[in-house]
């Protein structure tokens, strides 16, 4: 997996995103958000309960739960600030400020899911032991990047629609939206240039965290896609298309 590759799909997907609002916006936005977002979710539910849940737990001792939970409590906290645009939730109030903490939120979320992504890149497997003995090739498993990207593009264009209505200028909002696409790259060569128990980092423990904020997210984004307790069927066949298309790859 080229870190080239990965660092321009991940800007192109923000980039992306900042195109559907700035050039679709007559387009029901909302609706396509929630697709995406149901799409994504199940991707990213059944790619942490098939993949990385099972080969963490085979790495590791059982206290790597620990650090899932931890993971989906960060996850938890973030959206305080956030107030849930990483599963679709823009308050969007024309003339508002720039909601900073909402950003920096983002930022630290996109950073954290890039560290384990950079790692692959480089080839040294998160699953380090065993995973090599059972066949995995986690340097050529493209799962989290696609995990990532399918999560991106919907949370940008809710980031872009809430932008172009704050008191910023269209470029300034293309500004903070590109800010927000070179988060996840920022913790891709970070993982890329630290290795495996370099300066105290622990791979397994990052991956395991990053594997709690994606159940956070994805479990939020399924039981929000209903409406009055009843799922919309595009939203349920978005849901089911994103499992079908982890477990394939898996």
């Amino acid at each position: 997996m080229s870190g080239v590759i990965v660092l321009s799909s991940l800007l192109f997907s923000v980039a992306l995103g900042g195109f559907f609002v700035t050039y679709l916006q007559q387009t029901n936005k909302a609706q396509i958000i929630k697709l995406l977002l149901a799409f994504s979710g199940g991707f990213l539910l059944a790619i942490a309960f098939t993949h990385f849940i099972p080969e963490l737990y085979e790495e590791e001792s059982a206290a790597i739960g620990v650090y899932i939970l931890i993971g989906f409590l960060i996850q938890l906290l973030m959206e305080f600030f956030s107030g849930g645009i990483e599963h679709g939730h823009v308050h969007v109030h024309k003339g508002q400020k720039m909601p900073w903490g909402l950003f920096i939120s983002l930022a630290v979320h996109s950073i954290l899911e890039g560290i384990p992504l950079g790692n692959q890149v480089m080839g040294f497997d998160v699953m380090t032991t065993h995973a090599h003995h059972h066949g995995h090739n986690h340097g050529n498993d493209n799962s989290l990047l696609l995990g990532i990207l399918f999560h991106q593009l919907p949370v940008a264009i809710a980031l872009m629609t809430l932008l172009i209505n704050t008191k910023l200028t269209n470029l300034q909002s293309w500004i903070v939206l590109m800010l927000f696409g070179i988060m996840t790259p920022i913790g891709v060569v970070i993982g890329m240039f630290t290795l495996p128990g370099e300066v105290g980092l622990d791979y397994h423990v990052i991956l395991a965290i990053v594997v709690g904020m994606f159940l956070h997210i994805s479990t939020t984004i399924i039981f929000e896609t209903s409406e009055n307790h009843k799922f919309n069927l595009l939203k349920l066949v978005s849901i089911f298309i994103g499992c079908g298309l982890a477990f394939l790859m898996h």
